[in-house]
């Protein structure tokens, strides 16, 4: 609800719009959206999305998320654990051969055949999910991200050295990912498995979008 609150506040700002036209793009009172920005009231999932909508959020939908708390299942005096239900962000999955091409303004609750994994990950453009596939990105040692795992990939946060990319390269047909190195000035797609060579990264190289979040699926 807070992230939600902080987006819609940021959102009116940005646009210069006031409570009371945000009421009438979305069929509510003034003092509606008032209760709902001051926490004095909680709006449905339907009503939250109605509002992003209504702020050109098209690309994000609210959700809920349902999680057991550590400690309530780790506390031996609580008989049964409890639940905290936060509200997440929604972004579709893509594949690697269209990454980065799903249409921001489609409806993510009116993409048939789309499927939509949650982040508590506020995207400003078209993030979607990509599934890992392959060991080049699996290290050793330190940070390592094996086929499999879900990541998160943000158009629009700046890629700089040290940040893991999505990328295209003229030589693949497919997006690939790796991480953003400088070298003696030069930039490489470097993968964290030593065994896979580093790609020279040029002006023929562009870069997709940013992974901010891994996650495993079970």
């Amino acid at each position: 609800m807070d992230k939600w609150i902080a987006l819609v506040r940021t959102k009116l700002r940005e646009q210069k719009l006031t409570q009371e036209k945000l009421a009438e793009r979305v069929g509510a009172s003034q003092g509606g959206v008032g209760h709902w920005l001051n926490k004095r009231r909680q709006p449905d999932l339907l009503t939250m999305n109605k509002v992003l909508h209504a702020l050109g959020l098209e690309h994000l939908e609210v959700a809920l998320v349902i999680r057991g708390r550590n400690e309530a299942a780790n506390d031996p005096s609580v008989d049964e654990p409890t639940y905290d239900i936060t509200s997440a962000f929604r972004y579709p999955v893509s594949d690697w051969a269209t990454a980065g091409q799903i249409n921001e303004k489609v409806l993510p609750g009116y993409q048939p055949g789309i499927r939509f994994e949650v982040s508590d990950h506020y995207a400003k453009g078209a993030a979607f999910w990509l599934q890992v596939m392959g060991d080049t990105m699996t290290a050793p040692m330190g940070v390592s991200v094996p086929q499999g795992m879900m990541i998160l990939v943000d158009p629009d946060i700046e890629a700089e050295p040290g940040k893991m990319v999505i990328a295209r390269t003229p030589e693949l047909t497919e997006a690939t990912f790796r991480q953003l190195s400088e070298e003696s000035g030069q930039l490489y797609l470097k993968p964290l498995n030593p065994t896979y060579p580093k790609v020279l990264f040029d002006e023929r190289c562009s870069i997709i979008g940013v992974v901010v979040q891994a996650s495993t699926k079970f």
